[in-house]
């Protein structure tokens, strides 16, 4: 009931409002049935503008640490994520990476539309990168499709520390459903889960015509962060005044 009403009454046609999204390729999305919509992830708005235009209702795996905030606005995240069905994915370790894909294949096995970003985190500087696995072991498994998916423009009207969104087009854009059944039972190969991946992350970046870094998104940012530490402690800021 959540989930429509914002879908419907409140987020859905103010997104509309705001970003005023062109769709492209709605079509490859299937009408019924078990499937994964595998996208880019540029923007913190990415989570609910896919939703708003989908005619299908999708459930996202959502990072843990919208569950965990502290304080007013971190129990009012936490309601909001829950209430709209999203489900919180621990990122840390390899064991919360197999909860994470057993979240994922229930959804899918009730014949649901399960939404993934394979990057793993938001692009911090708007490039594509390297996909994980996990995608690719709950399409095979799950014998589901996997249609791609393309955000553009979301990181230019809202990147990562940008709380209020500018008021720009964006579009999003779907590509052909990606059939995987030639690899059904070898998702334990991790050959065969490399070359799923990357034919996914190679079918969004043909969509959304960004730059590839054939890395992992984490990695460069905590290389990205410890370069800056090391700065800022080497040549400190003066205080003002």
């Amino acid at each position: 009931m959540f989930y429509s009403l914002l879908k419907y009454v409140l987020l859905g046609p103010l997104l509309r409002v705001l970003f005023r999204p062109r769709i492209e390729g709605l079509e490859h999305v299937p009408d019924s049935g078990a499937a994964i919509v595998a996208g880019n992830h540029l923007s913190f708005s990415d989570h609910f503008l896919m939703p708003a235009i989908l005619k299908r209702r999708i459930t996202f795996l959502a990072k843990a640490e919208y569950f965990t905030g502290p304080g007013i606005k971190g129990r009012l995240t936490a309601a909001f994520f829950r209430s709209a069905g999203q489900i919180p994915v621990d990122r840390s370790g390899k064991e919360a990476g197999q909860a994470a894909i057993r979240e994922g294949l229930g959804v899918l096995r009730k014949g649901e539309l399960l939404g993934i970003y394979p990057e793993g985190t938001r692009s911090h500087d708007g490039r594509l990168y390297k996909g994980k696995v996990g995608v690719a072991v709950m399409a095979l498994k799950g014998g589901v499709p996997v249609v791609p998916c393309a955000m553009i423009g979301t990181f230019e009207a809202q990147p990562p520390g940008r709380t209020v969104p500018r008021l720009r087009p964006v579009a999003v854009r779907f590509g052909a459903p990606l059939d995987f059944s030639r690899y059904a039972g070898r998702e334990d190969e991790k050959s065969v889960l490399r070359a799923v991946t990357d034919e996914i992350m190679y079918a969004i970046l043909a969509l959304s015509e960004q730059e590839y870094v054939d890395r992992y998104a984490a990695e460069v940012k905590t290389e990205r962060d410890t370069v800056r530490g090391v700065r800022e402690r080497r040549f400190p800021r003066a205080p003002l005044g």
